[in-house]
């Protein structure tokens, strides 16, 4: 590839990454705001997350656009190509953490006008592990760094307990508590809405070494 095309591939490379950062700073914008209106009982924090999703959203159709015109017109190869296939898996789940964090808000809005449960402490110490989860994973892309992102597959399973914690207790207060069912369940579906958020959290971890080391490790996440 001539010198001058090949700089003008790493200009367009350093775009995308670019733009890939800046959709991810929405989306950690919306979930730590979505967050903080579940455990703050914040309606307005709420309708905000859900009233700018589509800028999560329309950043995504333009990434995709971006990175799908390179490789039709700069036929990128070996550690290029991965960088702009992994760009456009990571900005898939970055657009489905946006629409986690939109779920988690409609939640605690319906939450924010009952009766609060008895207890929310793995549901806060949920929350703090995915959202720390996000930023690491941000943090592994931007810096290139495969041994942050295999720190966020790891914690994953912390973010698998959890959730399983939460399940336990709603449904065993339910048990005695008919009354509390709604509440519960809603706190359930929040609660699966933040363990999705660390499986795509992990999703983009597993990008990160793609494009790092080109090695597939999707569906096993183990240590390379």
């Amino acid at each position: 590839m001539p010198i001058n095309m090949q700089t003008h591939l790493e200009q367009e490379i350093s775009s995308l990454r670019m733009k890939v950062l800046e959709m991810a700073a929405y989306a950690e914008k919306a979930l730590d705001k979505s967050l903080r209106a579940l455990t703050e009982r914040n309606s307005e924090l709420a309708q905000e997350v859900i009233d700018k999703d589509y800028e999560i959203n329309q950043l995504e159709c333009e990434i995709d656009e971006f990175a799908l015109r390179l490789l039709a017109l700069a036929q990128p190869v070996a550690r290029d190509l991965r960088f702009i296939v992994g760009c456009m898996r990571i900005i898939v789940n970055l657009e489905r953490i946006g629409d986690e964090a939109v779920n988690i808000s409609e939640r605690s809005m319906l939450l924010a006008h009952r009766p609060p449960l008895p207890f929310s402490k793995p549901l806060e110490q949920l929350s703090q592990v995915c959202l720390e989860m996000l930023r690491t994973a941000i943090k592994a892309f931007k810096d290139d760094d495969s041994e942050l992102a295999d720190q966020v597959c790891t914690a994953d399973e912390q973010a698998n307990e959890l959730d399983m914690t939460v399940l336990r207790n709603l449904i065993d207060y339910m048990v005695q508590q008919s009354p509390a069912v709604e509440r519960s369940v809603h706190s359930i579906l929040a609660s699966r809405s933040l363990e999705r958020v660390g499986d795509l959290s992990t999703n983009i971890a597993e990008c990160v070494i793609f494009i790092v080391h080109g090695v597939d490790v999707k569906h096993r996440c183990h240590r390379f």
